[in-house]
């Protein structure tokens, strides 16, 4: 009877024990699921709702030509979304975890030829074949990566989920309605650079720069006038007077057209070197 006993318990023992291993087995075989709000290196883990990912895909003019990049791109989705819409994207994620679910999730969408995602650190990633960010980054993180969005080629997009990047003035902004949370886009277009004095058949230009938006002074003919505008990109408008002045910044050269009060003519600025 007792030997009996002692076989059945072991017995059960043993089934005890292939049981919980099983179910740790499963348990560790089960695919990650993100949580919101789950800590991370630099932000929790919040998603994007799929109308605000679309909505800055809009803003930013998303195309089959170009390279858009996230900085802590969490789950995937807007790469993913700027694959479909045919572009080359590329997520950079510090969570291993969250970089496999993207790729999961990318396969899933049937892009994952144009949808890549690495493990790094978003502050240590190189952003130079960006010409799109789009970002759910903290107030913080954007202005630690201030610098490095300055650093695009200029004309680049940057849209931001809700939060500015400080001391610089959105090119755009959009807000959805209806909407319950994170319902504001922000869309900054890297601006070319122009502070400096510029060289002018006609006179010298001295420029100085607040991001997007340029004053300086005007001197021609002994005169002098202060001018006022702004860069869209590598696109500039100057005013001065009654002159309107509009032109492409290519490195250190500038040219375009003047309107006046009876017409316009065209006009051509060098970056003096000295």
């Amino acid at each position: 009877m007792t030997t009996n006993l002692f076989s059945r318990s072991r017995t059960w023992t043993l089934a005890l024990v292939v049981m919980t291993t099983a179910g740790l087995a499963s348990a560790q075989q089960k695919p990650f699921q993100p949580e919101v709000g789950q800590p991370g290196k630099d932000v929790v883990w919040v998603p994007t709702p799929a109308e605000m990912v679309e909505k800055m895909l809009d803003m930013a003019k998303v195309t089959p030509q170009d390279f858009v990049m996230d900085l802590g791109s969490g789950d995937g989705r807007n790469i993913i979304a700027a694959a479909k819409r045919g572009a080359q994207a590329l997520g950079v994620e510090y969570n291993p975890d969250m970089v496999e679910l993207s790729k999961r999730a990318a396969v899933e969408a049937g892009v994952p030829d144009k949808a890549q995602f690495v493990q790094g650190d978003m502050y240590k990633a190189d952003i130079s074949k960006a010409n799109v960010l789009a970002l759910f980054l903290l107030p913080s993180n954007l202005l630690q990566l201030r610098s490095k969005f300055l650093e695009l080629r200029p004309g680049s997009r940057i849209v931001s989920n809700t939060f500015y990047i400080q001391d610089w003035n959105p090119d755009q902004t959009v807000t959805i309605e209806d909407c319950s949370s994170w319902c504001t886009a922000l869309l900054y277009i890297v601006p070319a650079k122009v502070a400096g004095t510029w060289r002018l058949p006609q006179g010298e230009l001295t420029l100085t720069q607040d991001f997007q938006m340029v004053s300086g002074t005007l001197t021609s003919g002994g005169q002098s006038s202060s001018v006022a505008g702004r860069l869209r990109g590598d696109q500039i408008t100057l005013t001065s007077g009654s002159q309107e002045y509009s032109g492409v910044v290519r490195g250190n050269a500038i040219e375009g057209t003047v309107r006046t009060g009876s017409g316009s003519t065209a006009w051509k600025a060098a970056r003096a070197t000295n």
